[in-house]
């Protein structure tokens, strides 16, 4: 079959549905993408080897009513793009949206030609264009399932997939990934990253706990500051030729699942698709939620880790206070709480919500 995906904006948004689309097409399915040629997508979809079908679309701000009318326009515009690429290339079978404004020309081209379309929600508090687009839909598809109370009177389309992702991080095995880094068997690796923009309370936290990190002679570190941050953080941290070889800094990872099965530990902020990459590589985690996130929705995503006892989790307002590097420190020098931990990440099964997610799709085609 061809099933079409919306996703965009963000890696939160665009790996999750790389996943979907890495397992559909290994089932032999045929699939393309509908996004923003000025968005991440325009970049990591067609390195995934996938075609994407270009609109142009805009979110709308609630607190100026007026930006509605652009964004209502644009919507349908990008649906008359939609309606002349599918005539001429063959309408989808089923389609699926991620969240965010980008899905929803897609899902309403969908609602009037009769194509089933499915929802995804990656995070625990379920954004705006899911909600909107939620009674059409053959099935909503939920990470968390605190985001159920978001879909009130449509339990019956309800389905906890969890979080699908990449065969890449799935698949990316220990044992190439630390001899990549040069790492010794005795040797511990703290993972420190914000999630795709980075987290720049985070990055200074860890450049004040320099001097404490350092002096632990088998410890090393892989620090992902994100783009913005990578400056200030290389300046703040003012490493030596001799400590730059156990503290790597870098702007942006690319490959998430080598460094995942790399890492014996990883601070992290707790974005949807960073929580499920961290469960699917099993990885012991320290989560400090981003305290700006709608709803708080990043608290809840940690439970999900935090709960299951794979995970400890501490705000951020904490971050500047011993009680951080009270907690970071015990998880780095402790290798049998970690190995608990591990434990109660692989029991999760988080490596198998693309095959949960595909069944659905396939469901919903038939």
């Amino acid at each position: 079959m061809k099933v079409a995906i919306a996703a965009g904006g963000t890696a939160g948004h665009i790996n999750p549905a790389l996943a979907l689309a890495e397992e559909l097409r290994a089932r032999g399915h045929e699939v393309v993408f509908v996004g923003q040629m000025r968005r991440l997508e325009a970049t990591l979809v067609p390195e995934a080897g996938f075609p994407l079908v270009p609109i142009e679309v805009s979110g709308f701000d609630r607190s100026h009513p007026w930006t509605l009318v652009t964004a209502a326009r644009q919507i349908l515009a990008a649906q008359r793009a939609l309606d002349a690429h599918f005539s001429a290339e063959g309408a989808p079978d089923a389609a699926i949206g991620f969240g965010a404004y980008v899905e929803l020309p897609l899902v309403r081209w969908c609602a009037k030609r009769g194509v089933p379309y499915l929802l995804h929600e990656q995070n625990s508090v379920a954004g705006l264009a899911n909600r909107v687009s939620a009674k059409g839909a053959a099935a909503v598809c939920i990470a968390f399932p605190q985001a159920a109370s978001a879909f009130s009177g449509k339990a019956e389309k309800i389905v906890v997939t969890g979080n699908p992702v990449r065969a890449s991080v799935i698949s990316a095995s220990r044992k190439d990934a630390r001899g990549a880094l040069g790492l010794a068997d005795d040797e511990t690796l703290l993972l420190v990253f914000g999630g795709s923009l980075g987290a720049r309370h985070i990055n200074q936290a860890v450049c004040g706990l320099k001097d404490g990190l350092l002096a632990r002679p088998r410890l090393r570190i892989l620090h992902s500051t994100g783009k913005d941050g990578y400056s200030s953080t290389v300046e703040a941290l003012a490493l030596t030729g001799g400590e730059t070889a156990r503290w790597t800094v870098v702007p942006y990872i690319d490959d998430m699942g080598a460094a995942l099965a790399a890492a014996d530990c990883v601070l992290s902020r707790a974005g949807a698709s960073s929580v499920a990459e961290i469960a699917a590589q099993a990885v012991p985690s320290l989560l400090i939620p981003y305290p700006f996130a709608t709803a708080d929705h990043q608290t809840l995503n940690a439970h999900l880790l935090v709960d299951a006892g794979a995970a400890d989790m501490l705000g951020d307002a904490v971050l500047d206070t011993p009680a951080f590097s009270g907690l970071l420190f015990k998880l780095i020098d402790d290798p049998s709480k970690r190995a608990l931990m591990r434990d109660a990440a692989a029991a999760l099964g988080a490596a198998r919500a693309a095959q949960a997610l595909a069944d659905c799709v396939e469901k919903a085609a038939r």
